[in-house]
């Protein structure tokens, strides 16, 4: 680690043979989450003909969603890193066996998490620091969208079990079902009746007229449809199938399992929490800064996918390759997969910029919402391709099982940097959203300069 980052292996040794294996497991992954943030845009943009007031009521606790869900997360990673290298060495029971406590596990965490959301719903606006003439209306919304904990909880688990076993497919299909649903379901939901055309036909569309009540419970059985299928996927799986497996606790399988998952789930808390830091922080600044948060935060989600999509690849080859006892493998793995990570986000990153007022067009008219988050998108365009080395860097350490570091860096860059950072400029200095903005965009920046070293050290391996 404290080698000088110019000493780092330039240039990679790109293996074009790994390429269909990495896109093999790749691709489905960022359809599946192309489709999830394409639902996203649309859920925003439906509420955001509501008004300012509805767009702020479900993005100010939206931040909540990322330190729940990357907690679940967390325990998936831990059966990943199990079952993808227990694979890799042929040993399918074990594989098997671990299945089994993963279902034991989506169990126990989502009746735990469904208690703790809707218990606190009233609670969370206050905490997000919610402006006082939307908290009704943002703890309503809040209640019905994580009274369904439980098959969210199957969706991110058990579709990560899925994945750890090189099958990206089933999580995909069970998540376009998941988003189509959720679709339809605002279209009836969230608008009252009313008479649109299709061509020269003129169809009277029945609408509930429930506003955002309408788009939570879309989003509700869209996902409690998605947990479903995914269980029933897993459940019929060559490989991973929990059949005949006892699903009560087996320290064997899930001391290892948590000793992997128990950095990630601090790392993933203590991140999420700064996020949720930061957007308490933002919320202060007003609607205005909050409804450009909201939506550029939405915009901006789709240019990560070609990262997480890698990561996923990442994360399943790496555990392979060292269950297998494949060193070589590995490094070609980490070779290849860098360079291409760096070259998609470049390209994704020069689209943001681009495009940035165009996307937020589409969710917004009020032209200070929109000047505001154009600004911010372009000056996080600028550091996307930075962002991906970190991505898939970790990625590759789940699969080996090492997340005590990704911890460490973690908590430095969103703590040390964009937390403290974002309090002085917007709380001290009374400064606004571009400051704070540009407080992340140091986070990242620090995250590549911590990986870029670590990887040039080796040890990272």
């Amino acid at each position: 680690m404290n080698k000088k980052i110019s000493s780092i292996r330039l240039p990679f040794h790109f293996d074009r043979a790994m390429l269909p294996v990495i896109f093999s497991l790749a691709w489905p992954t960022m359809l599946e989450q192309f489709m999830q943030t394409a639902v996203q845009y649309i859920d925003t943009a439906m509420v955001g003909t509501l008004g300012t007031q509805a767009t702020a009521a479900v993005g100010s606790t939206g931040t909540i969603n990322w330190l729940i869900e990357s907690t679940i997360s967390a325990i998936g990673i831990g059966f990943l890193y199990y079952i993808s290298q227990s694979i890799g060495a042929g040993n399918i029971l074990q594989a098997k066996k671990a299945a089994g406590q993963a279902v034991f596990s989506t169990v126990l965490a989502g009746i735990f998490f469904t208690v703790l959301t809707c218990g606190c719903s009233h609670l969370v606006p206050v905490w997000m620091r919610v402006d006082p003439s939307i908290r009704d209306m943002a703890a309503r919304y809040f209640l019905i969208l994580y009274s369904p904990m439980l098959f969210r909880t199957m969706n991110i688990i058990l579709g990560t079990v899925l994945r750890s076993a090189g099958d990206a497919r089933s999580p995909m299909i069970a998540g376009i079902t998941m988003n189509v649903i959720n679709i339809v379901l605002n279209f009836l939901l969230i608008y009252n009746t009313r008479s649109v055309y299709l061509g020269s036909w003129l169809l009277t569309v029945p609408g509930a007229g429930w506003g955002i009540e309408g788009a939570a419970i879309a989003s509700a059985v869209a996902y409690t449809c998605g947990g479903i299928l995914i269980a029933w996927k897993l459940w019929h799986h060559d490989t991973v199938s929990p059949k005949g497996q006892s699903l009560r606790p087996d320290p064997q399988v899930l001391k290892p399992c948590l000793r992997v998952a128990f950095p990630n789930m601090l790392q993933r808390f203590a991140t999420s929490l700064g996020y949720v830091a930061f957007a308490s922080m933002i919320n202060s600044l007003g609607e205005l800064s909050t409804a450009a948060h909201t939506i550029a935060n939405t915009v901006e989600s789709a240019f990560y996918i070609p990262g997480w999509g890698m990561q996923t690849a990442a994360a399943t080859l790496s555990g392979n390759a060292r269950g297998a006892q494949d060193e070589a493998r590995l490094h070609r793995l980490s070779n290849t997969i860098i360079p291409m990570e760096i070259s998609l986000m470049l390209v994704s990153g020069g689209m943001l910029f681009v495009f940035a007022p165009v996307l937020m067009g589409i969710f917004t008219h009020d032209p200070q919402v929109l000047s505001l988050g154009t600004t911010v998108l372009r000056i996080v365009a600028m550091s996307e391709p930075f962002y991906g080395v970190p991505i898939v860097l970790e990625g590759m350490m789940q699969g080996l099982g090492k997340t005590m570091i990704p911890f460490i860096f973690n908590i430095i860059g969103m703590w040390g940097v964009r937390i403290v950072g974002t309090f002085i400029c917007t709380q001290l200095l009374g400064l606004g959203l571009i400051a704070a903005w540009g407080c992340m965009i140091a986070h990242n920046l620090l995250l590549f300069v911590l990986y870029i070293a670590l990887f040039s050290s080796g040890k990272w391996k």
